[in-house]
């Protein structure tokens, strides 16, 4: 079966505060009464769960799937033992139905993506290397110069959340996907 779902996604060097800005505009959203979810990308392991556990353990043992669930949430932790990792398309097929799914990581993928710079970080831009970024959210001034920036893409105060929420809202794409069982 297959459907379609909203994504956008957020592109900066660790630090830059993509995942500040993400918290503070998620909530601009839900009070629209949207239904915001997130993919985020790791470049390195992790692991929700703790030695000792009886979720751990069973991974542990050899489990490929575990599901812990309650009543406030659930969580499926699956173990590649060796699999490739999930292509953004195979975890848009495993994300619940949404209004807009957010995105951090995953830079080589064609989707909208939003530039998060902040000059203390002391990082180049990203945007004069992907075409994707639509936009950029930083602490520069706007009078600023910003090396490698075009005028051509919009440039935000990272602080202004509800222009940057609107942004994203108005930018992301339509991506069609194949629902998983």
């Amino acid at each position: 079966m297959g459907c379609s779902v909203r994504v956008f996604g957020f592109a900066g060097w660790s630090g830059s505060g993509k995942t500040t800005l993400i918290e503070k505009i998620v909530p601009l959203m839900a009070v629209r009464g949207m239904k915001v979810s997130l993919i985020k990308h790791a470049h390195h392991g992790f692991d929700l769960d703790r030695p000792g556990k009886d979720s751990y353990r069973h991974r542990e043992a050899g489990c490929s799937e575990v599901l812990i669930m309650a009543r406030e949430r659930w969580a499926l932790l699956h173990e590649s033992r060796g699999e490739p990792e999930m292509t953004l398309e195979e975890a848009l097929a495993r994300m619940s139905p949404c209004d807009l799914v957010l995105i951090e990581g995953y830079k080589a993928y064609s989707v909208p993506k939003l530039e998060v710079h902040r000059v203390a970080v002391g990082k180049p831009l990203l945007c004069p290397g992907d075409e994707n970024i639509v936009g950029i959210a930083t602490d520069a001034m706007a009078s600023a110069p910003l090396a490698g920036w075009s005028e051509s893409l919009p440039r935000f105060d990272i602080d202004n959340t509800a222009a940057i929420a609107e942004f994203v809202l108005t930018r992301a794409r339509k991506f069609e996907r194949q629902r998983s069982v």
